[in-house]
């Protein structure tokens, strides 16, 4: 259990070991169980601690309960051995309703980042009645074919008439470098992630290299297999059900949350997620990478605030 400040007044994050068929899930809730719950879901290859705590402090400030979780293959959830046992997103979208089974919640308001973003968009058109609210942070519509688009711009082909931009050049070129060893120190882990971190950050704000060194040792001592979220990107392979026009079928009031920087997923993403979704609103992110930085906890927390807030009216 960790302790954090909220309101002048101690409150503990309260951690669960969630059965997810034979895995089992990290996860922890924190504010006042009778509160209307948000389910923060992290992005591929990222832990639930990545969720910043301030984030999480101001969400509580706003009579919000909010839980955050690992997927499978990252933190102190289960690793896989995706050769013998492949899964889909969807597998990893009925991970994310059992941890709001396992904490008794039947809805939630969902913010998805990244790869969290798709997950909570499918969740909204299988399972609608669990979802209060939806916002997209950083991620890109359902159906979207990232891993094609990449594979293009790695071999110089431009992306094909009709699809969403692939992520930077510069971004590609840091990506095959970032992939640590898997008996790394923490120093050589380290060497491999905060030029990565520096990239996805974006060249207009003020990057903090301390802020992502104290976020990444975290992750480190939290991680039982370095490069075993890497399955979470052949997870991403498998053949979606779903396209983007079927995100017309969502009811949940959806909110798009996206940086003008961002490298992974640029505006267009955003944009065209805004567009699929009937009565979206979309709110671009002066500045913003594929990051969440500190300085950034107050407007990303009020922005999430001020949409559950047309649930709890």
């Amino acid at each position: 259990m960790q302790e954090y400040e909220a309101k002048g007044v101690p409150f503990v994050g309260r951690e669960r070991t969630v059965p997810a068929g034979e895995l089992n899930l990290w996860a922890e809730d924190f504010g006042a169980p009778g509160s209307p719950v948000v389910l923060l879901v992290m992005g591929a290859q990222a832990q639930g601690v990545q969720w910043n705590d301030g984030i999480v402090r101001r969400l509580v400030d706003g009579d919000l309960r909010v839980i955050r979780y690992d997927h499978r293959d990252v933190g102190r959830s289960s690793t896989v051995d995706f050769a013998a046992h492949p899964y889909t997103v969807a597998d990893m979208a009925s991970d994310a309703l059992a941890v709001l089974d396992t904490f008794g919640v039947e809805r939630a308001h969902w913010v998805g980042a990244s790869l969290g973003g798709v997950i909570a968009q499918r969740v909204a058109l299988t399972h609608p009645h669990r979802v209060l609210t939806l916002t997209s942070l950083s991620s890109q519509p359902l159906g979207t074919n990232t891993v094609a688009t990449v594979q293009r711009a790695l071999t110089g082909l431009p992306p094909l008439v009709g699809h969403l931009p692939p992520p930077s050049a510069a971004l590609l070129d840091t990506l095959l470098s970032a992939l640590p060893a898997p008996d790394a120190s923490l120093p050589e882990y380290l060497a491999t992630r905060l030029p990565l971190w520096r990239v996805l950050h974006g060249p207009v704000l003020p990057f903090d290299e301390e802020e992502y060194r104290t976020m990444e040792t975290r992750v480190y001592e939290r991680t039982r297999d370095a490069r075993s979220g890497l399955n979470h990107t052949r997870a991403g392979t498998a053949a979606e059900e779903f396209t983007t026009a079927d995100l017309a079928a969502v009811t949940a009031p959806m909110l798009v949350l996206h940086g003008t920087e961002d490298p992974m997923f640029p505006p267009a993403h955003a944009q065209a997620t805004a567009t699929a979704v009937p009565g979206a609103r979309l709110v671009m992110i002066e500045g913003m990478g594929h990051t969440l930085p500190t300085a950034l906890d107050t407007r990303l927390a009020d922005e999430i605030l001020r949409h559950t807030a047309l649930d709890r009216a």
